[in-house]
């Protein structure tokens, strides 16, 4: 299966959808207030080059919408688009509902909701937004794991110091750098999805270079002169080596976390992960093909100008996901 959105359009449950609301969100973050401008037509926006402004307005959306009062990432960390992120997340969601189609939980052709649904984030990152999102949109239980132990520490505080975190989210360290899936799914785990954004470049090289073209644009697009950009050198949201680039890059990534998904094959119902290039995704398949996976699927995702997508996985056939679902989805949505 393969689902096109609308254009430049967000998931239709993705609350994000269309301009931001600075009203409600100066409300929710009053330091909003400090990097709110207008933009040539008089309209209010931030300096999405300003890592200062573009982490405080993260902070107002999460306070907004998920309730997530307290949070700070380091220096230098991954600072996500959360609309983007976002809509991961509900897509990811959608292949959950397809199931539902057959009626496990009350609400038909809806994703479930609760505890019962148990969601890994390989790689989770200081930021912790995919926990923080699919916990409060759909009540999910969260399991992060991250090689970097600062970015899990920080994860750590935030989802301590937030109560509508801590009984839904857990984290773990990855100790073993060379292996993805090992050492975090345990024998007895039962994962309804594993979700990842890997890291997308072969090198740190290609990764300061993605970075500068970034930045190109954004003073291009928003008439930024360089005399006010003196940060040519940073990497724009931030990012660590892990979090930016890997031997291989992303496809290599992706298809070691294929060949080791082997081994979970009845430990999770669906494996999925973004692909960023395109071009990935038939070579993809085709080792998905060869690994023997039952079901396979792409979702394109849009936001604005820009298409991503994900690709998912299972090693179980649509009956027996059914099966898996009628077992441990009692009682969800209610």
């Amino acid at each position: 299966m393969k689902k096109t959105p609308k254009s430049g359009a967000l998931h239709p449950r993705n609350p994000h959808a269309g301009r931001y609301d600075f009203a409600a969100l100066t409300k929710a973050c009053p330091e909003l207030n400090t990097y709110i401008k207008p933009n040539p037509k008089g309209d209010n926006t931030i300096d999405f080059a300003n890592e200062k402004a573009v982490l405080c307005l993260n902070r107002a959306l999460l306070a907004y919408y998920y309730r997530v009062h307290h949070w700070q990432i380091p220096t230098g960390y991954l600072c996500s688009p959360i609309p983007g992120r976002a809509d991961y997340i509900h897509y990811a969601a959608d292949l959950l509902a397809k199931i539902n189609q057959e009626g496990v939980t009350e609400n038909l052709n809806e994703p479930p909701k609760g505890k019962q649904i148990k969601v890994l984030d390989i790689g989770t990152g200081a930021n912790c937004i995919y926990p923080i999102i699919g916990s409060q949109s759909y009540g999910w239980q969260f399991v992060g794991s991250d090689i970097d132990k600062v970015a899990l520490e920080t994860a750590k505080v935030i989802v301590t110091s937030n109560p509508n975190l801590s009984k839904l989210v857990k984290l773990v360290f990855q100790s073993d750098k060379q292996s993805i899936l090992k050492g975090v799914i345990k024998a007895s785990d039962k994962f309804d999805l594993t979700l990842c954004n890997p890291p997308f470049h072969a090198s740190l090289k290609d990764a300061l270079a993605a970075n500068q073209r970034k930045r190109d644009n954004l003073r291009k697009n928003q008439a930024i002169s360089k005399s006010k950009d003196s940060s040519n050198s940073k990497l724009n949201f931030g990012g660590q080596n892990s979090e930016l680039w890997c031997p291989g890059g992303e496809l290599e990534f992706i298809k070691k976390m294929m060949k080791e998904s082997v081994g979970y094959a009845n430990n999770v119902c669906w494996f999925t992960s973004l692909v960023s290039n395109g071009d990935h995704i038939n070579p993809l398949k085709k080792a998905l093909k060869q690994l023997g996976a039952k079901q396979v699927e792409t979702i394109n995702m849009s936001q604005g100008q820009k298409i991503s997508r994900l690709v998912a996985w299972s090693f179980l056939s649509s009956e027996e996901q059914l099966a898996w679902a009628r077992l441990r989805w009692p009682g969800a949505n209610q």
